[in-house]
């Protein structure tokens, strides 16, 4: 075969033009000429050496080894009488291997195994509110986190959120801007850059463009679900998806991430919220508590509550039960930010994290967080003490 360069071929290292043609001889050195079906997969095979060839169209270009298989593809399939058109190799785990879908390569790696073995695992963050930070650990904290913050830092990605305070003398803050960097990979995408800030959701990134890669293969792009007020990225190459909303003046995120990707960074990169939390200094919470909110400071547990935001505790609650009828943490969250800014928005921020949760979150029996009864207990008539990992929110209860 005149197309094959196996051996000391000269190309850029970015071309993938020489794994297509190993590949191509892996599907087709067990083939035997005079068994009938033959042809039949002689011309898969081609088909798929095709679309891997034009998978790289781009970036081989000035290939002269890639141009001499595209010609070489196209004498072979005239030879065989193949159509252009008509199913693909797939046999091959090699083959199988599509780089830009990061579902087809833990499938791949499953069937080089031998065997079954685990599915790949995701991972789940959301950050919302004053805000509240769901870690990929599903650790539920509550942070001041005041400015630029890493949110993810890894080989892959890079999240990042800068948050202002919301109400004067109170440590509690929301997320006015947003920038998220999905980094080159292979020949999948271009490093592309993503910006949202407080009325301003491109639905698209910072260069105007609204996908990276190849167009074709979509292996990462944009999609605006509600203009200015929503947005869904997927980065099919890394598996992961990211949704990021404006709700009042702030925005929310959630992400899906592989777990083995998000683990996949430097002991440089060792501060990103996501995984390790908020630094203990930057947790509003003192020793486990969370004081009610009143007049825009902190109160100790028990303290008369006549706050500033207009909403009383009973008021607060029965305005979140209307969109939230689970009382989970995120439920209290709600109230706890009611009570906060007397900001309404608050209630639909909290909503809509629990929306990310029930549409991101690859475990259903975690979706919901309830809060685990200590101190006091919870009590119809008592105070309601709330504790989850380093978040305790302690209110009067009016369950």
């Amino acid at each position: 075969l005149s197309i094959l360069c196996l051996g000391d071929c000269q190309l850029h290292t970015s071309c993938g033009i020489q794994k297509c043609t190993t590949d191509f001889v892996s599907l087709t050195s067990h083939l035997n000429a005079a068994l009938e079906d033959f042809d039949l997969e002689f011309c898969k095979a081609l088909r798929a050496y095709s679309v891997c060839t034009y998978r790289n169209s781009k970036v081989c270009r000035g290939n002269l080894v890639y141009h001499s298989a595209v010609l070489g593809i196209g004498d072979l399939m005239t030879q065989r009488n193949c159509t252009k058109d008509g199913p693909t190799s797939s046999a091959s785990p090699e083959m199988a291997h599509d780089p830009c879908n990061y579902s087809g390569y833990t499938e791949v790696r499953e069937h080089r195994g031998g065997g079954k073995t685990p599915l790949p695992t995701y991972l789940f963050c959301g950050l919302f509110g004053d805000p509240h930070l769901r870690t990929f650990k599903d650790h539920f904290q509550t942070c001041k986190v005041e400015g630029a913050w890493p949110l993810i830092d890894n080989n892959y990605l890079s999240v990042q959120v800068t948050n202002v305070p919301v109400v004067p003398g109170s440590s509690a803050t929301a997320t006015k801007k947003i920038t998220i960097i999905f980094k080159s990979y292979q020949d999948c995408t271009d490093q592309k850059v993503y910006q949202a800030m407080t009325d301003d959701l491109p639905a698209a990134f910072v260069d105007g463009t609204t996908s990276g890669g190849d167009g074709n293969t979509r292996s990462l792009h944009i999609v605006e679900k509600v203009s200015g007020k929503y947005i869904e990225m997927h980065a099919r190459y890394i598996g992961t998806t990211v949704y990021i909303r404006q709700l009042g003046h702030y925005l929310t995120l959630a992400i899906r991430m592989p777990q083995e990707l998000v683990m996949a960074y430097e002991e440089s990169q060792d501060l990103q919220l996501c995984v390790n939390g908020c630094p203990s200094s930057e947790r509003i919470d003192q020793s486990g508590h969370l004081p009610l909110p009143v007049m825009g400071k902190l109160l100790p547990w028990g303290a008369a509550a006549h706050p500033l935001s207009g909403y009383t505790l009973e008021t607060a609650t029965t305005k979140c039960h209307e969109k939230m009828l689970v009382k989970d943490i995120y439920f209290y969250s709600c109230v706890f930010d009611l009570l906060t800014t007397g900001d309404a928005n608050f209630t639909a921020a909290a909503h809509s994290a629990m929306q990310d949760v029930e549409a991101l979150h690859p475990s259903k029996e975690h979706w919901h967080i309830f809060p685990r009864s200590g101190g006091g207990g919870v009590g119809r008539d008592g105070r309601f003490f709330v504790s989850l990992g380093f978040l305790c929110l302690i209110f009067v209860a009016y369950l």
